[in-house]
């Protein structure tokens, strides 16, 4: 029987870290060598609203949204077996990097989701651990698009399910002892790998609804947290295409 573990509420301070993340070379605020246009901000209109949004900077930069769980009073971490589920409105701009994912101690990553609007249809699904990935492309999936998401970290195989239905199993999976912190953030694209911002535009923004985590087995010292689900030594993070 599964049981929610998590319910994220982006307002929380228990919860949440804003604004930096030792995926982050030195924690943040910047890294340019994963191809981003990112200066991290814990400003709460950029993240604790649930819209996750980037602002441009006059220095070239944009000021980013970004919320871990690491180093949060809370300390959470998703474990093998757990299964998250996620409904997010897609953003509109090129440039735009949504994604939500997972880390630990310079690695321990799976990503839930990727996009890029400039591959309108297409959602990038990962596991860093195991190294599976699969490139999906849905009708459902578009600049502007809600989505739900779900995403079981298995020992053997990560699944990934779109709207409902199962959409990859990597077959590779996560192990017995995996644990890692949740991060939720928009990034900006510097160019490399994909478009960066329209020189005119000033502002980007997806939105996270509602992100849940379930666990399967006996509770003992499991224990609920959250409210409502509206009201790492450390290395850089991998390149992503």
């Amino acid at each position: 029987m599964s049981e929610v573990v998590f319910t994220a509420v982006f307002a929380s301070d228990h919860q949440w870290i804003a604004g930096r993340s030792w995926a982050y070379p030195d924690g943040g605020p910047t890294n340019p060598g994963d191809d981003k246009l990112d200066h991290l901000t814990a400003e709460p209109g950029h993240s604790r609203t649930g819209t996750f949004r980037a602002t441009r900077r006059a220095d070239g930069l944009w000021d980013t949204g970004l919320l871990t769980t690491e180093g949060s009073a809370e300390g959470f971490t998703v474990r093998t077996g757990d299964r998250l589920d996620t409904r997010v409105r897609l953003p509109t701009g090129l440039g735009a990097w949504p994604a939500i994912w997972t880390w630990r101690d310079g690695g321990n990553e799976v990503d839930v989701f990727e996009y890029h609007p400039d591959n309108p249809d297409l959602l990038e699904f990962t596991n860093h651990v195991g190294r599976g990935r699969r490139y999906v492309r849905d009708d459902a999936v578009r600049p502007g698009g809600l989505v739900d998401l779900s995403v079981t970290f298995g020992r053997r195989s990560v699944v990934w399910s779109l709207n409902g239905k199962r959409v990859f199993a990597d077959g590779r999976g996560v192990g017995p002892g995996w644990h890692a912190y949740l991060i939720v953030n928009l990034s900006v694209c510097a160019g490399r790998y994909h478009p960066p911002p329209d020189t005119a535009a000033t502002e980007l923004s997806y939105e996270v609804e509602s992100l849940v985590v379930y666990r399967d087995g006996p509770r003992g010292t499991a224990v609920r947290t959250g409210g409502s689900v509206d009201a790492p030594l450390h290395h850089v993070r991998e390149n992503h295409g």
